[in-house]
């Protein structure tokens, strides 16, 4: 694996200060940041974004996956109601992990549900800032234990 698409949906633009208390008090280019020099220190190269449109996530979640490259996705609300985050992850055979700060599920029911679970090699919830770290480490035993 030589990229790492990183991918956020939709109001991770506002961490920092939208409800510290469950997302914590890092923003979203701190988060950054610090994945980046994850990813430095583990030779891979990191692609950041983030966009309060589904269509955006669509479609880089389609042009990683036909690339071959895997995606750490925080679809953020877009979770629980993105059939189509789930087809173009499915038909773009994108391997994915999907992230979240909180540990929904010991939050609201509705957040319970992901229309990405099914379709991603796995799910990080409730370590904070930890979870993508965890998710790109992930993402590399897999890649490395696909490449054998």
């Amino acid at each position: 694996m030589k990229t790492v698409h990183c991918l956020n949906g939709p109001n991770l633009n506002l961490l920092g200060s939208r409800e510290p208390e469950i997302y914590g008090a890092q923003t979203l280019a701190a988060i950054e940041s610090r994945l980046a020099a994850t990813c430095a220190e583990r030779g891979v190269t990191l692609r950041f974004r983030q966009s309060n449109h589904e269509g955006d996530l669509i479609s880089w979640v389609q042009d990683a996956g036909l690339a071959g490259e895997p995606i750490i996705l925080n679809a953020g609300a877009l979770t629980h109601t993105s059939i189509g985050l789930h087809d173009a992850i499915k038909g773009a055979k994108a391997k994915v992990v999907e992230v979240h700060l909180s540990n929904v599920h010991a939050r609201e029911e509705f957040r319970r549900h992901s229309y990405i679970a099914p379709v991603a090699e796995g799910v990080i919830s409730g370590f904070g800032v930890l979870s993508y770290t965890l998710a790109l480490d992930a993402l590399i035993a897999l890649t490395t234990v696909s490449e054998r």
